[in-house]
């Protein structure tokens, strides 16, 4: 299958504009984040399919019991229900796939990356009633059921949704990281730091394929879009449009750049001025 591609250039606007507006509100809607980055990365991703993917999440939460009772049997509905007979799950190919990063394809195909099943396992606990949140692990984004309150279990939506055991999650994170377990990675991360997480995981994917670097523009350009983010995306933002072409705006947003590390770092920014030069001079 032909991977997406990016909407024409007045409608990718609106998708910034709104992805923007989502972003900047009081209670970012996680689901509404995701599919427009679904619809900054797929032409086709029309407003009707938009809600269509929002109502397969709301019919997929009317299969779940009301009030499933505590955490684990809230992750154990979840499993039965997702993992067991919609069979959503992940396997090691869809880590080559840019349809595995965007939710309405994962809500199509059933299958995804750790972080886009979870998101799914998110909205649809979530409109259900349960109390549920994105973990991100290092390395591997789980979901995480209960609180401060109650007995906090995670469950594997790239395995199936099946519960983890503290053993489990020290495995994953010994396997990503080579380091223990720490119990500030089970902290609930929020819906702006998942979604900075798809658009890492995206970067990722186009980062190995150089002829996709349409992809790497509109995912840094949204990354930019977010309240938060690291200064170093400007300068990747700006090395961006000069390999594409785009000299002029390119070099301005190097120079741009600079200002912002000069005072912490002068060889550096002056490094970053010798590259708005010579991107410059292409224009000769």
């Amino acid at each position: 299958m032909r991977a997406p591609q990016p909407p024409e250039h007045g409608r990718a606007a609106e998708v910034r504009r709104r992805f923007a507006e989502e972003a900047r509100s009081e209670r970012p809607d996680l689901a509404a984040l995701c599919l427009l980055v679904g619809a900054a990365a797929d032409g086709t991703l029309t407003e009707a399919g938009i809600d269509a993917a929002q109502i397969e999440l709301d019919r997929l939460a009317g299969q779940l019991p009301f009030r499933a009772g505590g955490p684990r049997a809230w992750a154990q509905a979840l499993a039965d229900l997702l993992g067991g007979r919609c069979a959503f799950r992940g396997s090691p190919g869809d880590y080559q796939r840019l349809e595995s990063s965007l939710l309405h394809e994962v809500l199509r195909r059933r299958r995804g990356l750790p972080i886009l099943l979870s998101v799914v396992w998110m909205e649809v606990a979530r409109r259900a009633g349960a109390p549920v949140y994105g973990v991100a692990l290092p390395g591997h984004f789980v979901v995480g059921f209960g609180g401060s309150q109650e007995e906090q279990v995670l469950a594997d939506p790239f395995a199936g949704g099946c519960p983890l055991t503290g053993g489990d999650a020290e495995l994953l994170v010994a396997g990503a990281t080579g380091a223990p377990l720490d119990p500030s990675m089970l902290t609930p991360a929020t819906p702006l730091e998942v979604v900075q997480r798809v658009l890492n995981n995206i970067r990722a994917w186009a980062a190995g394929r150089p002829e996709r670097s349409d992809v790497s523009l509109w995912a840094v350009e949204l990354s930019l879009l977010l309240p938060s983010h690291p200064a170093r995306l400007r300068h990747e933002h700006a090395q961006l449009l000069v390999q594409r072409g785009d000299f002029l705006r390119g070099a301005t947003e190097l120079d741009a750049y600079a200002e912002v590390v000069a005072p912490v770092d002068g060889p550096a920014a002056e490094r970053v001025r010798r590259q708005a030069r010579a991107a410059r001079a292409m224009l000769n």
